[in-house]
């Protein structure tokens, strides 16, 4: 949509936003997102649609990533593109979104140069308010004199920015306090890195720009602060947030130094046995790193990456159980346990030890079904298939592999909270699994499936973890829209916490520490 100024263009689209976002709107005339560009950064406007359509997106293209995942219709209205702070950079975002052949954008920017570009390189129809078809001179003329008369314009828009004062970029208070849209702004456009907060920022932007608290604002970014920031900025961020539901154990970010950041995070488990303090986490190429869950200080890596780990189950014995994402099983041995084990004969007279026996039945299972998550004890193994199944093995059972159809779409989570031991060496165990259909449910093999959801919301889970702790059964769940659900089941009490980036994976240890894994960062986070 085009046009001179004064054509009323902004009131058509804030009458179209009006009539597609009313309660009861049908599916062919819904608009799922709405942004006024006007002073907005490409960040701002990224994190604003990310947030409307229910998705993590640190950039445009993580946008358009996330979005192309989601094959939905969807429609977003984009008002004022020539009064963003980025016009060139919201174009390409633009053209980038015009490349979905799900998604329908309506934007409107005035006559000139961009908005001739646009349509050509997007194909994209175009209503030009100039030309005569598009309307009545007479009745234009009348309701332009009505609305002047009554103090307003043709193209008041839905929300009209009001830039204020500066906020002091240097001052980690101050920015947590002031309009966080106008921080965005101003970051965007200066380079100076504002000893570490402008990174930090820019880094946790999705989650600062939401409506939220100043003392709220302040934990989420000093999460984000690197270790090379001013050393002032920590203690003021601290005790700001001191009244909020959470402590920061640590945090680690991308190109931290001391300690060194561990790398992307995309999938997280905590080791068992004589390892139970250590946390094995892997990155996008694979490589499997352990790390100290009370310091986050790096303690080994594995000798063989797994390409693609969707999920991993470490075992009691120091054997590491990882499946990809196609649904093959790995098995690989953790170094520290690798020592007393005796000989390679010796080995090969041992009978089949309990490891052996399962990792045969999980071979023969995802032989029979491709797996999506993997999680275990020993004890109990539950496996989740891209059909929504989760199947429960149980060593030493006489009964098959017991099977149940808890989700709609794949199962892209699994946690097994053990209690400890009874008297008969035996733990009572509960089976959470996450599904990209937005639900958490719960079943304990001793019984059935809980028939309702633990847990629902309108996005998939993408990690979750539980563990019996000092203030009883906890569950932590990573959402796909970014946020962090910490529940302690025996007393339904949650806490929430958004780190900004995508979360990628959660977990949670017995000390009810909740480390929660990014593209960015790692950060442990502890209950108040």
């Amino acid at each position: 949509m085009t046009g001179a100024a004064e054509r009323g263009k902004s009131l058509l689209l804030a009458w179209l936003v009006g009539h597609g976002t009313q309660q009861g709107a049908v599916a062919e005339r819904a608009v799922h997102a709405f942004v006024p560009l006007g002073g907005q950064s490409v960040h701002t406007t990224v994190w604003t649609l990310a947030d409307q359509l229910g998705v993590s997106a640190r950039t445009p293209g993580e946008l358009v990533e996330a979005l192309q995942a989601d094959q939905r219709r969807t429609v977003i209205v984009l008002a004022d593109l020539h009064a963003s702070a980025d016009p060139e950079e919201h174009a390409a975002l633009v053209l980038a979104l015009l490349r979905l052949e799900h998604v329908r954008l309506v934007t409107e920017a005035r006559t000139g140069a961009l908005a001739d570009r646009l349509p050509s390189e997007g194909h994209a129809a175009v209503l030009n308010l100039d030309e005569a078809r598009w309307t009545d001179a007479a009745r234009y003329k009348a309701w332009l004199a009505q609305r002047r008369a009554a103090g307003r314009n043709a193209s008041e828009q839905v929300v009209t920015p009001r830039p204020g004062k500066r906020p002091d970029l240097d001052d980690p208070v101050a920015v947590c306090a002031a309009d966080p849209w106008e921080v965005t702004t101003a970051y965007a456009v200066d380079t100076d890195e504002h000893g570490g907060l402008r990174t930090a920022w820019l880094r946790a932007g999705q989650s600062l720009c939401r409506d939220q608290e100043p003392a709220e604002r302040a934990l989420v970014l000093l999460t984000a602060l690197g270790d090379g920031a001013d050393p002032r900025f920590a203690p003021a961020l601290t005790d700001m947030a001191s009244s909020t539901p959470w402590m920061v154990g640590w945090n680690r970010v991308r190109e931290d130094v001391l300690p060194p950041w561990p790398g992307p995070v995309l999938s997280s488990a905590k080791a068992a046995g004589q390892l139970n303090r250590h946390l094995i986490l892997a990155d996008h190429a694979g490589v499997l790193r352990a790390v100290d869950a009370g310091s986050g200080a790096p303690t080994g890596r594995l000798a063989d990456p797994v390409p693609q780990v969707a999920s991993l189950a470490p075992l009691a014995d120091g054997t590491l159980l990882a499946l990809d994402s196609r649904g093959r099983l790995c098995t690989q041995q953790m170094p520290a346990l690798r020592e007393g084990r005796g000989s390679g004969l010796q080995a090969l007279l041992e009978e089949l030890t309990p490891t052996k026996r399962l990792v045969q039945s999980l071979a023969a299972l995802l032989a029979r079904t491709q797996g999506t998550s993997l999680a275990s004890t020993g004890e109990t193994t539950a496996v989740g298939d891209a059909d929504g199944s989760l199947h429960l093995l149980t060593p030493g059972s006489d009964s098959a592999t017991r099977t149940a159809q808890l989700h709609q779409g794949p199962v892209n989570a699994l946690a097994i909270a053990a209690s400890s031991p009874g008297s008969d060496g035996t733990s009572a165990a509960i089976v959470y699994s996450g599904g990209a259909d937005g639900t958490v449910r719960a079943w304990a093999p001793a019984a059935a499936p809980l028939a309702v959801p633990v847990a629902t919301r309108s996005c998939p889970v993408v990690s979750v973890d539980a563990a019996y702790t000092e203030t009883g059964l906890v569950l932590v769940m990573g959402w796909g829209d970014g946020l962090v659900e910490h529940r302690r089941l025996d007393v339904q009490e949650v806490r929430l916490f958004r780190p900004g980036p995508p979360v990628n994976a959660v977990t949670v240890t017995s000390r009810d520490e909740v480390l929660i894994g990014t593209h960015e960062s790692l950060t442990c986070l502890l209950p108040r």
